[in-house]
């Protein structure tokens, strides 16, 4: 990896499209695009050639925005403690949703969001990423296997959590 400008050319809007899956806002997938590629380019020298650039950048990506959201649940948690600094919920702006299906949207995404880590992060990178499981394992560090289970695992979450509101 002689060239990251390339690397940056290359996979730039495929990270920022992996980010905007997880994080649903514009701004915010596009300060974790550079975060990841800031840790990729502080890290190059570690890339061992192992896996493939796209796979490694992914990793990192994906790891990035499940720190993200964790660190805003927790500030969101702190914040139910202090409610005159509470603040009003970031509406919903994920750049695919049109007016009209702008709701069932939000709501696939919610329940999406409510996944333990392990099965959004397989879901998002089959379903909106159009990855293979086994590049999903080797970016997931987890079986073919363990792959397919937390597909299954997170698509069934999601039909009885999507059932169930509906109900």
């Amino acid at each position: 990896m002689d060239n990251f400008e390339e690397i940056y050319r290359s996979h730039a809007a495929h990270v920022f499209n992996l980010c905007l899956h997880y994080l649903q806002q514009r701004e915010e997938a596009e300060e974790a695009t550079q975060d990841v590629f800031v840790k990729a380019h502080r890290h190059l020298g570690e890339f061992r050639g192992e896996a493939q650039v796209k796979t490694w950048l992914y990793r990192i990506a994906v790891n990035h925005c499940l720190d993200c959201i964790r660190r805003r649940r927790t500030r969101a948690r702190w914040l139910s403690f202090i409610p005159f600094l509470q603040q009003e919920p970031k509406s919903f702006a994920h750049p695919a949703a049109t007016l009209e299906d702008k709701e069932a949207v939000e709501n696939i995404f919610a329940q999406i969001d409510k996944l333990p880590d392990g099965q959004r992060t397989a879901l998002i990178l089959k379903t909106l990423e159009s990855l293979k499981q086994e590049e999903i394992a080797e970016i997931m560090g987890i079986s073919v296997k363990a792959v397919e289970s937390n597909l299954s695992r997170a698509r069934a979450n999601l039909r009885a959590n999507i059932y169930n509101k509906e109900r």
